[in-house]
């Protein structure tokens, strides 16, 4: 069982929340020993003002003068425990309270040892000028007082005033349940604020997570720079790490092209050099030139759509490469009166490199030529799950449902009559899984071949994520 949370938002309010309770908890104890003492002081000042009423009738030669005797509260309320009494020579003298209860309070042992009270009054007892503070009981009952001992000639009067503890306490009950609520309601406050605190204080890291997920979507080339002043290093050491593996994944995709484009015209010469029959009677060699050729090309494919967010990055719009391809194959094939129908939706661009476009289109639309018999449709839109979709429709023979997967199969040929060595929609159904695309064949409304190919809509380009 994990007790610190693996997540950063939990982990901080985790520690929110304790370090909340624990200022929350002290500061109840803080603020209840502050009213306690303040309510002690007022306590304390009645009582020092009875004695003060009490020492005033106390003559120079030890009598009481009773004529001058006031009883102030809390000292004049004998039916809830506050009384005065006056010892003289340590003897009771006079007093409001009966005499066992004057002796119990007046008994050291019954006074409970108080080291709050040592501290709060040890300056008090340091000056025997003013009264001093004691605490008492009577079986479950807490007394407070003060006692002043005053001089005479004839020895020393000790002036003694108490107040039951319940004066002091029952004020103090009374304003914890308030100030229990405040806390309470403080703490709610706090908590409300820590969570505002702390989707704001990490809104920022889940926007550089959703900048690194853009980049590796392929939307964005780069992390924004706009970040705050703590993750702006980070942001810079991301940009730094994508701009050095960029660089790595051109310089490999460099290397690869060179070799398919350095074993190219080899391959040429050698391709056409066996097509003289004596060279190559039943032509194996030039199905192998063939393989070969096919093999670098599949390579080229891998080496530009098979990196992490490579085809996502791409960006191809679909018309101009329609448009140069039939331009070039209307060329080629101008002997067979070929009408070509195009239906591009407008803006239409796939997430693919612009060479292995031209490659899968230009297979397709090179094998509609050749088997079409006056009319080839072109359709291209976006499709029902997100993708485009690009049909390429002939009127030509068609392929019949049992042989379309054989014609999938690389150098396999469904007729031998042309030339060719049946690499073609191979190629471009391999070209299209490698964009994460599908290559289905079908039937055309006129009976001929329908050449289904769906791919990745392009995303919309930006430097950075905001």
């Amino acid at each position: 069982m994990r007790l610190v949370p693996r997540s950063l938002y939990g982990r901080l309010l985790l520690a929110s929340i304790v370090a909340t309770l624990a200022a929350l908890a002290l500061a109840a104890v803080a603020i209840g020993a502050v009213l306690e003492r303040f309510v002690m002081q007022g306590l304390d000042q009645r009582l020092d003002a009875q004695i003060a009423v009490l020492a005033a009738a106390v003559k120079p030669d030890g009598t009481i003068d009773r004529g001058r005797i006031v009883i102030l509260p809390p000292a004049d309320r004998h039916e809830q425990g506050g009384g005065w009494w006056i010892e003289t020579d340590g003897r009771f003298t006079i007093g409001s309270l009966p005499q066992a209860a004057i002796a119990t309070l007046s008994d050291p042992a019954n006074h409970p040892p108080d080291p709050g009270r040592h501290r709060r009054d040890h300056r008090e007892r340091d000056d025997a000028s003013r009264p001093q503070p004691f605490d008492g009981r009577i079986g479950s009952h807490g007394y407070h007082g003060r006692r002043l001992s005053v001089p005479t000639d004839t020895g020393t009067v000790t002036i003694t005033a108490v107040a039951p503890r319940a004066i002091v306490e029952r004020p103090i009950r009374a304003a914890k349940t308030p100030l229990l609520g405040s806390l309470l309601l403080l703490g709610l406050a706090l908590a409300a604020a820590t969570l505002v605190q702390l989707r704001i204080g990490l809104h920022p890291l889940r926007r550089l997570g959703d900048a690194i997920g853009a980049v590796r979507a392929g939307t964005a080339t780069q992390v924004s720079d706009d970040q705050p002043t703590e993750l702006q290093p980070l942001a810079r050491e991301l940009n730094a790490l994508l701009g050095e593996n960029e660089a790595a994944l051109a310089n490999a995709r460099g290397h690869v092209a060179n070799l398919a484009h350095g074993l190219k015209t080899p391959l040429a010469t050698l391709a056409l050099g066996l097509r003289d029959p004596a060279r190559d009677p039943d032509g194996t060699l030039g199905r192998e030139v063939a393989r070969i050729d096919h093999a670098i090309r599949h390579h080229l494919g891998r080496a530009r759509a098979g990196t992490p967010g490579g085809a996502a990055r791409l960006r191809t719009a679909l018309a101009p490469a329609l448009d140069g391809l039939i331009e070039a194959l209307g060329r080629i094939h101008a002997d067979r009166g070929i009408a070509v129908e195009r239906r591009v939706a407008p803006g239409l661009a796939l997430a693919i490199d612009p060479q292995d476009l031209d490659e899968m289109l230009g297979n397709l639309l090179d094998n509609a030529w050749r088997w079409a018999a006056h009319r080839i449709l072109i359709e291209a839109g976006p499709d029902a799950d997100g993708r485009a979709r690009i049909a390429i429709e002939d009127d030509g023979p068609g392929i019949p449902a049992d042989g379309r997967a054989a014609a999938l199969v690389p150098g396999r040929r469904l007729d031998e009559r042309g030339d060719g060595h049946g690499f073609g929609l191979s190629i471009v159904r391999e070209l299209a899984e490698l964009y994460g695309g599908t290559l289905t064949l079908d039937s055309s409304p006129s009976g001929g071949l329908a050449a289904i190919v769906r791919l990745a809509l392009a995303g919309s380009r930006q430097d950075g994520v905001m």
